[in-house]
């Protein structure tokens, strides 16, 4: 490998407790608690060389293979405003590439992947060893969510009482004090639509500002993410049921009772949740459903019961999903 050229892969993640809502610089109003996906990344390569000027960065953007001017406006800006964070940097020409795993218009969030891929890309030209409380810092300066993607498996990102190392800065690893079980989880996501968002998430957060259950929201997910960390220690499937599938109601619900109101449910979202509910129901299998800011559903469930949920999928679900289209992944 070139030893001026870094390369970093980082993965998307799915928040069970949601973070919907934020002040400052991108802190968030809530704590959040997230599975960190292992087949969905965007994988980033940064070629960096001298530049003419001394107190600039200058950079190329390439997104699978094809200049994004767009992408780059958005990097640019960010550096900018942060460059305190970043004067290692200047002085520097940088071609960065980038790709995704997963089909752009699968409807997965990618800003968390994309951003997290980045920062550990830049860091790794200052420093071999590259610190991820650090990276998650500056992730989440570059996309609220992407401060999670950093570490593996598990992560909680906001100041929770009974973790006294916890940040609204930062996220922070928790695999070390979850049950086996949910070291092992799948997340099958069920691509709805591959449609741009009508509302971004950016404007969603905004719309919390004076929404009027924000407060009682913020109340609520903090003691869902104290629950959760009770739940996740003792292995208990049918809490953690519980709190996933109440989490994703509720940030639909408040999208719903925003100022101006909004949703971004389609029918085949509410058709797969249902037959989900029934196949639980049936089966008995710890199965559940959350769904992120968009109407495509995950299914989340234990390694046990993988094959029969696979069956489940191709026979029944699938049928739902847009071409057909579903996503194998977990965390582990």
């Amino acid at each position: 490998m070139n030893n001026n050229q870094i390369i970093k892969r980082s993965p998307s993640n799915i928040a069970i407790v949601k973070y919907w809502g934020k002040h400052g610089n991108q802190l968030p109003n809530n704590p959040s608690i997230s599975f960190t996906l292992n087949n969905c990344y965007t994988e980033t390569k940064v070629t960096y060389s001298k530049s003419e000027n001394p107190n600039e960065i200058e950079m190329d953007f390439y997104f699978e293979g094809k200049e994004n001017q767009a992408f780059k406006a958005k990097i640019e800006k960010f550096l900018q405003g942060n460059k305190e964070h970043f004067t290692f940097l200047n002085g520097l020409h940088l071609n960065i590439e980038s790709h995704n795993s997963f089909p752009h218009s699968s409807g997965i969030a990618s800003s968390a992947s994309s951003m997290s891929a980045l920062i550990l890309c830049l860091l790794g030209i200052k420093d071999k060893e590259i610190n991820l409380q650090e990276a998650s810092y500056l992730s989440r300066l570059a996309s609220g969510s992407a401060a999670r993607s950093v570490y593996p498996t598990m992560t909680l990102w906001g100041k929770t009482p009974s973790l006294a190392e916890s940040s609204d800065e930062y996220a922070i690893s928790i695999a070390d004090i979850i049950h086996p079980v949910f070291k092992s989880y799948h997340d099958s996501i069920l691509i709805v639509s591959s449609k741009e968002k009508s509302v971004s998430s950016r404007a969603g957060h905004s719309l919390m500002n004076d929404h009027p259950m924000a407060e009682s929201r913020y109340a609520t997910a903090r003691k869902n993410t104290e629950d959760l960390l009770t739940i996740l220690k003792q292995g208990d499937l049918e809490g953690f049921i519980k709190i996933a599938e109440s989490e994703a109601n509720q940030l639909h619900d408040l999208m719903a009772t925003s100022t101006p109101s909004y949703t971004l449910k389609e029918p085949n979202t509410i058709n797969i949740i249902d037959k989900i509910l029934e196949f639980r129901k049936e089966t008995c299998l710890p199965i559940c459903y959350t769904l992120d800011a968009g109407p495509n559903v995950h299914l989340l469930y234990p390694d046990s019961c993988s094959e029969q949920v696979h069956v489940f999928i191709e026979e029944v679900l699938k049928n739902y999903c847009f071409n057909n289209k579903w996503i194998d992944d977990c965390n582990g």
